[in-house]
């Protein structure tokens, strides 16, 4: 810590203890809080000057002038003015608010009023101290360029905004409105499958035998049981169980874990959502898909902040098939190479080590380089070969194919979904098909769920399933190009 922030802090603590040296209670325990911001400025919109409020927030500005003190109080709404008067507000409460600083959360009664250069303005007759800050936040100053309000931030470190979310919050306005736009975007998911008759729940996160996609787990061990225990990768398999137990129509909405890499998309804890449809397929399911993120467009676009970004999506969106588009961009049938010739075309295309994978993951890396990093409008990429795809029902006439779609936008996956496979026997045989991989060096490669064939055994309907992706859905809503903008508190080295 530098000698200036000691100094800084020591000075901050000072005025703590002379407010308490005063008698003053430097941290309330409740505020009766009457009134937001946005709120007291839309009363004086239509009544008289006069009107009492009550407002409660941080301290954004402050210049103090001997008699008079002016202020800006912010709270989750937005800022308003505030002045303090010797003569108002009276002594020892005027000599206090010399131990007030930046950041500080007060509590204000008094009447408002216009100032004569129009600004809507509190006259405080009444302040309390609810919450002193320690700890200056970095807030940037505020210019007027061309009768628009810039403002400079003080807090630009991407990484430390990362780490001090609650500061990054505190001091950027916009990035407050970012998350509230998220918030709505979750509520209209929730919304559009709740109308459908979907029932939300929740299931395992802690589960014996990771499966549902391919990815390489979180490990953990139960003390008392004495079993190891896999933080989720998906959500799937124990949401078709419901399915088979006759919740026609499930949901979830919830965290899923993938011990990989961090890079702007990816993050090992992230946001799913997952719902399954008895009796539907995957065309049907496709169509569900538009409508729904048509809704949560709608929503984001409710945040006046983002309004002017969000893209619109216009139906259909466009469709194209996995094989025919990846030998396209290949220039050559890559289905018909041989192991060698393949890895080599991967090598040439800019797969790394493509020696150390298995030949699905060859394929899938390198539609990864040639056809899905440059699909930008949102797309459906449908029929994926049966080796990428061991829990979705073979293709109607290709047995090489299996029903399944994925949607891109922006160069990355939103959304994977199936006609999901309803045969235990065959389920079984792509299970082992994965074990076998597994048992061959692919750690993303699952085993065989046992509980999950038998409730297959039981009678599992034909049921099309999706999972999308709610932070990248957001990502591309937002027009945010890292994934950890629009998570509150991501996966971060400890400093």
């Amino acid at each position: 810590m530098s000698d200036e922030l000691n100094f800084v802090l020591q000075a901050r603590r000072e005025k703590l203890e002379a407010l308490e040296a005063a008698g003053v209670q430097p941290y309330a325990y409740s505020f009766d809080r009457q009134h937001t911001a946005a709120e007291a400025q839309r009363l004086l919109a239509s009544a008289d000057e006069g009107a009492a409020v009550t407002l409660a927030g941080r301290i954004v500005a402050w210049r103090s002038h001997g008699k008079t003190t002016f202020a800006h109080l912010s709270d989750s709404t937005g800022k308003i003015q505030l002045y303090f008067k010797k003569d108002q507000l009276g002594e020892p409460s005027y000599s206090h608010l010399a131990h007030y600083d930046l950041g500080d959360i007060i509590g204000v009664h008094g009447p408002l009023f216009r100032t004569r250069t129009g600004e809507v303005t509190v006259r405080v007759d009444r302040v309390e101290m609810l919450a002193k800050s320690l700890r200056p936040l970095p807030f940037g100053k505020e210019e007027e360029v061309n009768g628009h309000v810039v403002r400079h931030s003080g807090f630009a470190d991407p990484e430390q905004r990362y780490r001090q979310r609650y500061a990054d919050l505190a001091v950027h306005p916009e990035v407050r409105a970012l998350f509230v736009a998220r918030s709505r975007m979750t509520r209209a998911i929730r919304s559009f499958l709740d109308e459908r008759d979907f029932l939300e729940v929740e299931t395992p996160i802690l589960q014996p035998l990771y499966g549902g996609a391919a990815a390489r787990p979180f490990a953990t061990v139960h003390n008392a049981l004495d079993m190891p225990l896999y933080l989720r990768i998906a959500d799937e398999l124990y949401l078709k169980r419901l399915v088979v137990g006759g919740l026609e129509r499930v949901y979830e909405i919830g965290h899923d874990f993938r011990n990989e890499g961090i890079d702007r998309t990816h993050n090992p804890e992230f946001t799913m959502l997952e719902f399954y449809q008895a009796y539907a397929d995957y065309t049907g399911m496709m169509a569900l898909v538009e409508q729904l993120l048509e809704r949560t467009a709608e929503a984001v676009r409710s945040v006046p902040e983002l309004a002017a970004n969000v893209p619109a999506f216009q139906r259909p969106f466009k469709r194209i098939e996995w094989i025919p588009s990846l030998n396209a961009a290949a220039g050559l049938d890559v289905t018909s190479l041989d192991d060698v010739a393949l890895r080599a075309l991967a090598a040439r295309v800019g797969v790394e080590k493509p020696e150390a994978l298995t030949r699905p993951k060859v394929l899938d890396e390198m539609f990864q380089a040639l056809v899905e990093s440059k699909l930008h409008q949102p797309t459906f990429v449908v029929d994926y070969p049966v080796e990428l795809s061991p829990l979705a029902k073979l293709k109607r006439g290709n047995p090489a194919l299996t029903e399944r779609f994925e949607l891109f936008a922006n160069g990355k996956e939103m959304a994977n979904a199936f006609s999901e496979l309803n045969d235990p026997l065959d389920q079984r045989r792509r299970f082992d098909a994965q074990a076998r991989l597994h048992a061959a060096g692919d750690e993303e490669a699952s085993g065989v769920d046992e509980d999950y064939l038998r409730a297959m055994e039981y009678g599992m309907p034909p049921m099309g399933g999706v999972g999308i992706g709610v932070d990248r859905l957001f990502m591309y809503l937002s027009g945010a190009t890292n994934i950890r903008d629009v998570i509150l508190f991501p996966t971060m080295r400890p400093e």
